[in-house]
C-alpha cells in the first residue's frame, strides 16, 4: 500500500515555488523532484521537520552519514545537508537520479561538464579498469574491492623496502644480543649496584646476599613450582670485584639466560666473553639501547609513511565513495529530515525506528534505541504523552547489550511492569532478550482511561486487604510463638484467667478496628459520589428514566475527567520529545494520533472457536450472569435512591415535618424558624414554691 498524502498545494511566493502536503496531521514542505532538492538551499530553516540528528544509533548506513558530517562532529546539521545537495545537483547530470535511490551509478550519469564531476568519472574508470570490468555501471561493492586491491599493492610495496638501514654495531648478531640483553638486564644492573655496596662497607655483604631463612621458607616445598620465588633471589654473590663471572656461580633460575649471553657474546667475538666487567656491561647495554632506539624510528618512520600513503589513496577515492552513497540514501535521508514521511508510511520504516518488541501479547512497532537511558527516561520523554517502555536488551549471539524504549499505542496494561520479560527482534531480525527497566505512565485510549478509575479503586482495595490480612496473619503467628517460647522458657510467664482474655480481646479489637477503618475508607469515597449524585439537582426520583439519568450521571462523575485528560494527552501525543532525549533537534511536532498509533501496536487478534479444553475454568450460566447483573443494578439504585432521599420511608419522615412548619408559621412578619430557635434557647420557668 502506497503513502496516501493530502492534496498537494503549490504556494507561490518570491523565489522558489514550492509545494505542500499535510503528513501526520501536520502541513510539510514536499520534497518530490530534483529541482526541490537543487533549491533546498532556498528552504526556510523554520520549516523544516529536523534540524539535526545524529551520525550513530539510527537505522541507516553510518558511513553515508560519516561522509555528510563535514566538521566531524558526530551530527548532521541543516547546512550540511544542503551543501551534500548541492554538490549532488553540480556532478549528476539529471538531479531526478537521486529519487530513485540506486545501489549503481552510470558513468554517463556523471556531469563531466563540472570540474569536480569530470574527476569523479575519471576515478570511476580508474576503478573499474583496475578490476578488470568492462561494464559502465560502478557500485559501492567495486569501490571496496577496488580500496581492498590498492591497500595489499601498498603494503607489499613498504614490506618490500622495509624500514632505512640502521648500523649494527656487532655486525649480524647484534639483534640476537639485543635480546640476550633485555632478558638479564634489571638482574645484572642490580648485582653490580650490590658490588658497589659491599665496596662502601664491606659488613653490607651478609645482608646483600642471599638469605638463608628465606630459603628455609621454602625449602620443604616443590622447589621447581618455586621458581618465581627463586627468580627474586640476587643473580650472583656481591663481592668487592667488579667482575660477573658469567660461567660462575649463577642463580640456577637465571643459569639459561647468562649462558644464551655468554654464547652469544662469543658470537660477536667481544673479547673475554666469559667474564663482564661494570664498564663492559655499561658499554655493551648503551651501544645495544642506542641501536634499538635508532631501528624504532626507522621502523616508525616506515609506518609513517605507510599510513600516509595509504591515506592519499583513501582520499583519492573518497568523492566516489560519497557520491555512491548519496547517490543511493540522499533522498531517504530527505524524506527522514525535512518531511518525515517514512514515519507515516506502511511501506517504510522511518531511519530511528530499530525493530519490534514482543511483549504481553502485543507487537509495538515504534522502537527506538537509547544513548543515555538515565538521560531520556528523565527529561524530554516524559513531555511526549505517550506510553513508553524502556528495556534492557541482550543478545548472546552479538555478545551486545542495548538499551531501547517501546512506545505502547493500544491495547491495555494490566500486566505491564518493570522487570517482566519480553523479546525485542532488531531490523535485521536478530532477536534480543529484553527485560523492561522503567515505564512512562500516558493514556493509551478513551476506553482504557473509562476504565482506569475503577481499575484503580478495585487495586487499592485489594492492596489494602491484602495488606491487613497479611499484617493479621504476621501477628497471629509472632503472637503464637511468643507464646510458646515464653511456655517453654517459663511456665509462670503465662497471662492467668482475665488477663489472658483482655490480651486475646485487645488484640481482635486492634484487628477489628483495622478491617473497620479500610472499610471505613471504602465506605467515604462511595459516599462522596453519593453526595453528588444528591447535590446534583436534589430532586426526588419520581420517574423510571430518572434512575438511567443518575447511572449515567455517576459514570460521568467517575470516569469523565479521567476520560476528558486522556482525550486530551491523545491529542498532544508527540514523538518529538522522545527524539530530542535521542539527541535530534526536532523542528516540528511529529504526531501520534489514536487512528494512526493503533497501526504502530499490534494487538493478537484470536479466531472465535468453540474448543473443549477439559482443565479450562467452568463458564458461568446465561442465568447466573443476569441475576448477578440484575442484582448489581438493584444494589445500584437502591444507592442513588438512598443518596437522593427517594426512598419510600424517607419521604414519609419528611413530609409531616414540612407540614407541620407550614401549618404552626404565624402570620407575623417574624419567620417561623426564628420564633422554633427562640422557643429551644428559653429556659423553663419553675414556680416558686
Amino acid at each position: 500500500m502506497k503513502q496516501k498524502l493530502a492534496k498537494i498545494l503549490p504556494i507561490v511566493k518570491a523565489g522558489y515555488d514550492w509545494k505542500y502536503c499535510s503528513i501526520g496531521g501536520v502541513t510539510r514542505v514536499s520534497i518530490e523532484s530534483g529541482d526541490d532538492i537543487a533549491h533546498l538551499g532556498e528552504l526556510d530553516e523554520k520549516m523544516w521537520t529536523v534540524l539535526s540528528c545524529p551520525v550513530k544509533g539510527l537505522e541507516f548506513d553510518e558511513r553515508t552519514l560519516s561522509l555528510m558530517d563535514s566538521d566531524h562532529d558526530g551530527r548532521i546539521r541543516v547546512q550540511e545537508v544542503i551543501a551534500a545537495a548541492q554538490w549532488l545537483c553540480r556532478v549528476l547530470v539529471d538531479a531526478n537520479l537521486l529519487l530513485q535511490g540506486a545501489a549503481e551509478l552510470a558513468l554517463a550519469d556523471i556531469n563531466i561538464e563540472d570540474v569536480d564531476g569530470k574527476e569523479l568519472r575519471e576515478m570511476a574508470k580508474h576503478i573499474l579498469e583496475t578490476l578488470e570490468k568492462s561494464c559502465n555501471t560502478l557500485t559501492i561493492a567495486d569501490l571496496d574491492e577496488y580500496r581492498k586491491i590498492v591497500d595489499e599493492r601498498i603494503r607489499a610495496d613498504f614490506e618490500s623496502r622495509g624500514p632505512a638501514a640502521v648500523e649494527q654495531p656487532y655486525g649480524e648478531h647484534t639483534d640476537a644480543l639485543v635480546e640476550a640483553v633485555e632478558a638479564l638486564r634489571d638482574k645484572i644492573n642490580d648485582h653490580f649496584l650490590r658490588c658497589r655496596l659491599v665496596r662502601y662497607d664491606e659488613g653490607s655483604a651478609a645482608v646483600l646476599d642471599m638469605s638463608v631463612e628465606r630459603l628455609g621458607t621454602i625449602s620443604q616445598n616443590n622447589l621447581a613450582a618455586c621458581a618465581d620465588e627463586l627468580a627474586t633471589y640476587p643473580l650472583a654473590r656481591a663481592d668487592k670485584e667488579d667482575v660477573l663471572h658469567l660461567d660462575g656461580n649463577i642463580n640456577p633460575v637465571w643459569q639459561a639466560a647468562v649462558d644464551k649471553l655468554r654464547q652469544t657474546m662469543a658470537d660477536a667475538q667481544i673479547a673475554n666473553a666469559t667474564t663482564l666487567s661494570e664498564a663492559q656491561w655499561c658499554e655493551l647495554r648503551d651501544k645495544l639501547e642506542a641501536y634499538s632506539k635508532a631501528k624504532a624510528e626507522a621502523a616508525a618512520e616506515h609506518q609513517k609513511a605507510l599510513d600516509e600513503a595509504l591515506a592519499a589513496e583513501l582520499a583519492v577515492s573518497t568523492p566516489i565513495e560519497k557520491l555512491l552513497f548519496l547517490h543511493r540514501d540522499f533522498y531517504r535521508l530527505l524524506h527522514n529530515y525535512v518531511i518525515m514521511s517514512d514515519f507515516y508510511s506502511t511501506d517504510h520504516k522511518a531511519i530511528f525506528q530499530a525493530g519490534k518488541l514482543y511483549v504481553d501479547q502485543r507487537c509495538c512497532e515504534l522502537c527506538l534505541r537509547v544513548a543515555d537511558m538515565s538521560k531520556h527516561a528523565d527529561t524530554m520523554a516524559s513531555l511526549s504523552g505517550m506510553y513508553l517502555i524502556y528495556c534492557n536488551c541482550t543478545s548472546k549471539v552479538k555478545n551486545a547489550t542495548m538499551d531501547i524504549v517501546a512506545v505502547l499505542t493500544d491495547g491495555d496494561v494490566d500486566d505491564l511492569r518493570v522487570g517482566k520479560n519480553a523479546l525485542f527482534y532488531d531490523r535485521n531480525g536478530q532477536d534480543w532478550d529484553a527485560t523492561i527497566t522503567k515505564i512512562v505512565d500516558n493514556p493509551i485510549s478513551i476506553r482504557q482511561a473509562f476504565w482506569s478509575p475503577y481499575r484503580k479503586f478495585g487495586n487499592w482495595v485489594s492492596e489494602k486487604i491484602t495488606k491487613s490480612a497479611a499484617d493479621k496473619e504476621n501477628k497471629q503467628f509472632e503472637d503464637m510463638t511468643s507464646k510458646a517460647d515464653a511456655a517453654t522458657n517459663d511456665l509462670t510467664a503465662k497471662p492467668e484467667g482475665a488477663d489472658a482474655k483482655a490480651n486475646e480481646k485487645k488484640a481482635q479489637v486492634f484487628d477489628i478496628a483495622k478491617f473497620a477503618g479500610i472499610f471505613a475508607a471504602i465506605g467515604l469515597a462511595l459516599g462522596a459520589i453519593g453526595g453528588v449524585l444528591a447535590t446534583l439537582g436534589g430532586f426526588v426520583v419520581t420517574k423510571w428514566y430518572n434512575i438511567i439519568l443518575l447511572i449515567a450521571a455517576a459514570v460521568i462523575i467517575v470516569s469523565g475527567p479521567s476520560m476528558f485528560l486522556a482525550w486530551i494527552k491523545l491529542r498532544k501525543r508527540n514523538l518529538g520529545p522522545v527524539l530530542n532525549a535521542n539527541g535530534w533537534a526536532v523542528n516540528s511536532k511529529i504526531k501520534v494520533n489514536v487512528r494512526f498509533g493503533a497501526t504502530l501496536t499490534g494487538l493478537a487478534q484470536y479466531p472465535k472457536l468453540v474448543l473443549d479444553d477439559p482443565f479450562a475454568d467452568k463458564k458461568t450460566p446465561t442465568w447466573r450472569k443476569w441475576l448477578y447483573g440484575i442484582l448489581a443494578v438493584l444494589v445500584v439504585v437502591f444507592a442513588i435512591l438512598f443518596f437522593t432521599k427517594s426512598l419510600p420511608w424517607q419521604k414519609e419522615d419528611a413530609t409531616p415535618v414540612e407540614e407541620e412548619l407550614i401549618e404552626e408559621a404565624p402570620a407575623a412578619e417574624i419567620p417561623a424558624d426564628t420564633v422554633a430557635a427562640v422557643v429551644e434557647v428559653t429556659p423553663e420557668v419553675v414556680p416558686a414554691e
